[in-house]
């Protein structure tokens, strides 16, 4: 591998990875606070691509649309990925997790709830929306803008991490310094103490599902962009983005945000290295030496109690 193809695929890893990352937060925010994995995120992630689609189908961008059409059709459907993505999961809380939370149920009821849960929308985006892939309509001319170290970035990668960069960031700050942010703390600590001390469990954790359900919405968007919209499209991502979160640290957002940048870069360089069909493959071996050497994860773990 030459040091111009080193660049390139490097670039490439930051950009894949930033969106592993998004999609791993929606994992760690809802185990910090229910000590849940909630494998139906997945999901959440793929019905975000199709709200986007619907959006975009509805406003018709046409051919060759001006840059400020360009900016908004990109943020309406944005928006449409985050209603879906964020509906979605305030659902699956509202139906799924929450009556058995409070009926206390084990912990192995709600993890098959999950998955059952994934399953449901699985099967469900599939009747609804069809079996093939769609693409998204063209919203702009994606073509290169700038390079680093020779390396071409385009409107459409540079649309991706600037998008990822600022929900995380701005996720960040809404969980260290706002109100809703020392809840869901409070709560990932000690759901007990917390609701005697007057926070009120249920909307803490509902809000979570949506902020999650909203950052995993538009994180299918922006994966879609990419590539297709598909009822198949959240699974791999989904697996990746979960192994991700293990490896920064389940349970910690900064750690999501890490182990997302860092496996989009192993499977990344992998390619040129051993080949396509070994990518995957790299996320997990990652995933198994982490968990050999250090089981919390890179960034340690924020261990709290079931709600």
């Amino acid at each position: 591998m030459s040091l111009q193809e080193f660049w390139d695929y490097l670039v490439l890893g930051v950009m894949l990875g930033s969106l592993y990352a998004v999609i791993a937060i929606g994992y760690t925010l809802v185990y910090g606070v229910l000590q849940l994995i909630n494998f139906a995120h997945s999901e959440v992630f793929m019905l975000g691509a199709y709200g986007s689609l619907i959006v975009l189908q509805l406003v018709n961008p046409g051919d060759n649309p001006s840059a400020l059409l360009s900016i908004g059709f990109v943020a309406l459907a944005m928006a449409g990925s985050a209603l879906f993505g964020g509906v979605t999961a305030y659902g699956l809380e509202k139906v799924a997790y929450r009556p058995l939370r409070r009926r206390g149920a084990p912990r192995l009821i709600f993890l098959i709830t999950a998955i059952g849960a994934s399953f449901f929308l699985y099967n469900l985006a599939g009747k609804l929306f069809g079996r093939d892939p769609l693409p998204l309509p063209e919203m702009y001319d994606n073509h290169n803008i700038f390079t680093i170290f020779g390396a071409g970035v385009n409107i459409t990668q540079l649309l991706q991490f600037a998008t990822a960069v600022v929900m995380m960031i701005g996720l960040d700050l809404v969980v260290n310094r706002t109100k809703l942010g020392k809840g869901i703390r409070a709560v990932a600590q000690d759901a007990e103490v917390a609701g005697l001390m007057g926070v009120d469990i249920d909307k803490v954790i509902s809000r979570t599902f949506i902020i999650g359900g909203v950052l995993g919405g538009v994180a299918g968007f922006l994966f879609a962009n990419l590539n297709q919209v598909s009822y198949t499209m959240g699974f791999i991502p989904g697996i990746t983005a979960f192994a991700a979160a293990v490896v920064g640290g389940i349970g910690n957002i900064r750690g999501a945000m890490f182990g997302g940048i860092l496996i989009g870069i192993v499977e990344t360089m992998t390619v040129p290295l051993l080949g396509d069909e070994w990518r995957s493959v790299s996320a997990m071996v990652v995933l198994i030496l982490v968990l050999m050497f250090r089981p919390m994860g890179i960034l340690g773990e924020r261990v709290g109690r079931a709600a």
